[in-house]
């Protein structure tokens, strides 16, 4: 007998066409999908050619879906999200589930959480654009690297005049954009140029958002840790080396990723964070330490869009964490 008195119908929003066999959706909706607290999973896509108006010009009318079976899978998928969808009134789902990988703009996400004020949004659209924003960090100055949101070329400068300093653009993601400054050169991982020429290029960018400067920690090569939270716990992290002779930790940069441990810091960490981003209806969401020159891990990023590894970090660990996920995101919903 199922002891919830409603199940939850869930509606999850992702794009197929960019996903690789081990993308964490299908774990994820296969699980869900046998939960006693669950009643339908339709999973519809963006590359869909019927959901372009859904997706490009914000008609909410119909979403066009894929009701998710025991079969579902990445091989299955790539067709079943093309052929084997159908029409549904997105209004009569209780849960929309993003697992949209980006780019996904800001007024997608603003639209998405203006039209379904009824139903519970993972994570908020408005949390995932405040969140998305390299500038969130400068609300934790205490578990922070020495950072600031820089609006002009004369404030990129006067940090770089105090500390060696990492450039990060707001909103580039998987290591874009980032550029060291030491002794006043600009390094991309790939070239030098004098910090002239960087603020020349990045004049326009750094006077309409602002860039996030901070301080460039010599322990990088100690590595990148990505922890996954979900509801304030920390099911998993796995550690990101960069490659030789690089200074930049990004997987899609050539570093390699292991399984690991958060440590008490980064549990501290996640504690400080947790009830601004909960307040910002993020639940599910990737925070990244490095080693400060202390030796202490630091925050230095917060994803909070579309965080995978559940399936993986399951195998490497021996824990329930996609059931463990499954069960936050349905107590989550039943709170709102």
């Amino acid at each position: 007998m199922n002891k919830y008195k409603n199940k939850f119908r869930v509606l999850c929003l992702t794009d197929h066409d960019k996903h690789s066999k081990e993308n964490s959706i299908y774990a994820l909706l296969s699980k869900m999908l046998v939960s006693d607290r669950c009643k339908e999973v339709v999973v519809a896509s963006r590359s869909a050619e019927l959901n372009k108006d859904f997706f490009y010009n914000h008609t909410f009318d119909t979403i066009h879906g894929h009701g998710v079976r025991a079969e579902f899978n990445y091989q299955n998928a790539q067709q079943d999200l093309h052929t084997k969808i159908e029409a549904y009134n997105p209004r009569d789902f209780d849960i929309i589930f993003l697992r949209l990988p980006r780019p996904v703009t800001d007024a997608f996400l603003k639209a998405l959480e203006t039209t379904f004020t009824d139903q519970c949004i993972i994570n908020k659209p408005s949390g995932i654009i405040t969140c998305s924003s390299k500038a969130v960090l400068v609300n934790f100055p205490e578990v922070c690297p020495p950072i600031k949101l820089c609006r002009s070329p004369k404030e990129v400068l006067s940090f770089a005049s105090q500390f060696d300093t990492v450039i990060k653009p707001l909103k580039e993601y998987g290591g874009k954009g980032i550029v060291k400054i030491i002794n006043n050169v600009v390094n991309d991982g790939t070239q030098n140029l004098f910090i002239e020429t960087y603020l020349n290029t990045m004049h326009e960018e750094i006077h309409n958002e602002g860039v996030l400067a901070m301080k460039y920690l010599k322990n990088v090569n100690q590595g990148d840790k990505r922890l996954i939270v979900v509801g304030g716990q920390v099911l998993a992290a796995s550690l990101r080396m960069p490659p030789e002779n690089s200074w930049l930790c990004n997987v899609s940069m050539g570093g390699t990723s292991i399984s690991s441990e958060p440590d008490v810091d980064e549990l501290k960490i996640i504690e400080s964070i947790n009830p601004f981003l909960l307040e910002k209806g993020i639940l599910i969401y990737g925070a990244d330490t490095l080693v400060n020159d202390d030796g202490k891990r630091i925050l230095s990023e917060i994803n909070a869009l579309s965080i995978g590894g559940f399936p993986q970090a399951e195998k490497q660990t021996g824990l329930p964490i996609i059931q463990l996920t499954i069960d936050k995101i349905f107590d989550y919903a039943c709170r709102l």
